[in-house]
């Protein structure tokens, strides 16, 4: 039998049972890729991380990303939580953290994610620009979600598949009332997407007090709704800064979630601007340790 230890934590975060769940194995060396899946599969969160040796020298170690379907190329609760949980431990792997070690570096599909300790979290850069892929119609949207027509605002941008490293649907709505009612249709998502072209529909709305609402449905990646997260939201940041008049700042913006399924969560993201175009963005939040346990993994 093999023993594989694991955590969870509740990610964007400062309190127990709020936020994004996570499950992090933090030695996942000798696990197949059917075995993460099916242990993906067997916690039944919206994702588990898997940790494992990185042959790249610019990196501490690689990790894998799987929701209970699929593998992911790149996630930000998973990358979050993930640093939190190894600075808590004081170890990568095999290697002993140094006390005074600020940063992380973790190699994934998406490319390198470049992660700044905090002392209740951590902060992540994107491993990949900020790219408009695709508008979409607005009708097709507005029926995925069980809203009107006139309820996607389009003031601004219509619904734009958009990403840091992982795609998603972004559409505005036009009240925090009808982000409250929407609701995912499984079969418009279906006949509609591929888990490939969009990870899932990621609504918005500014209150007046500047605060951003969002809601994530990912019913392809068997995520009906999301708590938290950060991929989106990072993504989300971008195109807020692209519509920007300022050309070169670096702006920051506060994200709840998860308020409208009882986990509600805190994002903190920016996105810095150079001669008018997005170059990096950030996201970032606290953790809260929950569980700890091991999977006893039988033979055959």
């Amino acid at each position: 039998m093999q023993r594989i230890e694991f955590v969870t934590v509740d990610v964007f975060t400062d309190r127990q049972f709020g936020g994004n769940q996570l499950a992090v194995v933090s030695d996942a060396t000798g696990l197949s890729d059917i075995q993460m899946q099916q242990i993906a599969r067997e916690f039944n969160l919206s994702e588990t991380t898997f940790v494992l040796p990185s042959e790249r020298q610019d990196c501490d170690c690689r990790v894998r990303i799987f929701t209970p379907v699929a593998e992911m190329p790149f996630a930000g609760h998973p990358n979050v939580g993930t640093a939190f949980v190894l600075a808590n431990a004081g170890q990568v792997l095999d290697t002993k953290l140094s006390a005074s070690k600020k940063a992380l570096v973790f190699e994934e599909l998406a490319g390198t994610v470049e992660m700044q300790l905090q002392p209740n979290g951590a902060r992540l850069r994107s491993p990949q620009p900020f790219t408009e892929l695709q508008e979409l119609n607005v009708d097709v949207i507005a029926d995925a979600c069980s809203l009107g027509k006139d309820e996607i605002n389009t003031t601004q941008h219509e619904p734009v598949i958009c990403s840091c490293g992982v795609p998603f649907t972004i559409a505005a709505v036009t009240s925090r009332d009808a982000l409250t009612r929407a609701a995912p249709k499984i079969n418009v998502f279906d006949d509609v997407f591929t888990r490939e072209q969009s990870t899932g529909i990621h609504l918005y709305y500014v209150a007046d007090d500047g605060v951003v609402h969002t809601r994530m449905f990912a019913p392809q990646h068997g995520i009906l709704e999301d708590p938290a997260t950060g991929s989106a939201n990072v993504a989300l940041a971008g195109l807020l800064a692209s519509l920007s008049p300022e050309a070169d700042a670096t702006l920051d913006f506060a994200i709840e979630q998860g308020v409208d399924m009882g986990r509600a969560s805190l994002l903190h993201a920016s996105a810095g601007k150079s001669n008018g175009v997005v170059e990096a963005t950030w996201i970032a939040g606290q953790c809260v340790p929950m569980m700890r346990g091991a999977l006893v993994l039988r033979e055959g």
